[in-house]
């Protein structure tokens, strides 16, 4: 019997993404020393310092009923790894994390288990003018893109996902250097592309939901999303938009609500008992949104309770 692959799952039911990477590594509180060569805060590092960290958050979420889990690679293009300087080493990282992510997968036989590659921003604008964010040429940017997926293609990756992008140039930089990793390694996975919208629905720079669809939607992507910055109330007017253009399945990953400041820290209180409710929701009354996911502030337990919501449906 042949595997189901990732959109064949996708035409016959809700997938369910997982949750946040970053809040789960906080709560184990690691030291300077827990990264490679002591780089603190290079998170997606810990996956080869700490193995059994990155596969027991991974575990956790598939535990708790995730179909796909997110390789820890969203700052592993190769822009953000110079910044540690194992820029060097971008196509091994990505391969030998989205291999990491397949092994954890591999645990779990009750049903096809997806490992998504994950392609954050480099943290360059480069449609702005800004002397330091603006300047990074485009060829740069791209082969950044390119080095990442194809590590992530090479190591298996169901999915590439490019996500919380804010500028819209990134976006299409990002999806042209997937295609051309896809043709460098001779296989097709699915094509993810999700943009970060604030509160109004804007992108950092200005551009709105419409424009960014209909830049990205007919660049050969298979799916479009929105992810972090908002909570899901907050993103409603935005995912009412692009249901009722029919065209593409939709990806909606909120953050456990809005940000709050505390003592210098981003909280996010979003119970996931509420976020199982909004999602549920937009499931209901939205029938392009085919994935759900948590972002910031999200854990199992958000996770769970959305698990419980699509199997709800199916009953129903």
């Amino acid at each position: 019997m042949t595997k189901e692959n990732f959109l064949q799952a996708l035409e016959n039911r809700i997938i369910l993404f997982d949750g946040a990477m970053g809040t789960e590594i906080q709560k184990l509180d690691p030291k300077p020393e827990d990264f490679p060569d002591g780089k603190d805060g290079f998170n997606d590092g810990l996956s080869f310092s700490k193995p059994e960290w990155i596969k027991e958050i991974h575990r956790s979420y598939l535990k708790a009923g995730s179909d796909c889990i997110e390789t820890n690679t969203f700052g592993s293009n190769k822009i953000k790894l110079d910044e540690y300087g194992f820029g060097s080493q971008t196509v091994e990282l990505n391969k030998k994390n989205a291999e990491l992510a397949r092994s954890v997968c591999d645990e779990f036989t009750d049903r096809p288990r997806f490992v998504i590659g994950s392609m954050g921003p480099t943290g360059y604008l480069p449609s702005s003018n800004d002397p330091d964010l603006g300047q990074k040429p485009l060829s740069e940017i791209r082969q950044a893109f390119e080095l990442q997926a194809e590590g992530l293609i090479q190591g298996s990756a169901d999915a590439l996902l490019i996500e919380t992008s804010q500028d819209i140039l990134e976006v299409k930089l990002a999806v042209e250097a997937s295609h051309a990793a896809m043709e460098k390694t001779g296989k097709k996975v699915t094509l993810i592309s999700n943009v970060t919208l604030d509160q109004y629905g804007k992108m950092l720079l200005g551009t709105n939901v419409q424009s960014a669809y209909t830049t990205i939607s007919e660049m050969g992507i298979d799916i479009f999303g929105l992810n972090c910055s908002t909570g899901p109330i907050e993103m409603e007017p935005s995912v009412q938009w692009l249901n009722d253009q029919k065209h593409k399945p939709l990806l909606i990953v909120p953050n456990a609500g809005m940000p709050e400041n505390e003592g210098g820290q981003a909280v996010y209180k979003m119970t996931p008992e509420k976020m199982a409710s909004a999602l549920d929701s937009f499931i209901k009354e939205y029938p392009q949104v085919n994935i759900i996911g948590g972002c910031c502030g999200t854990n199992p337990d958000h996770i769970e309770q959305l698990r419980k919501v699509i199997d709800k449906q199916k009953k129903d």
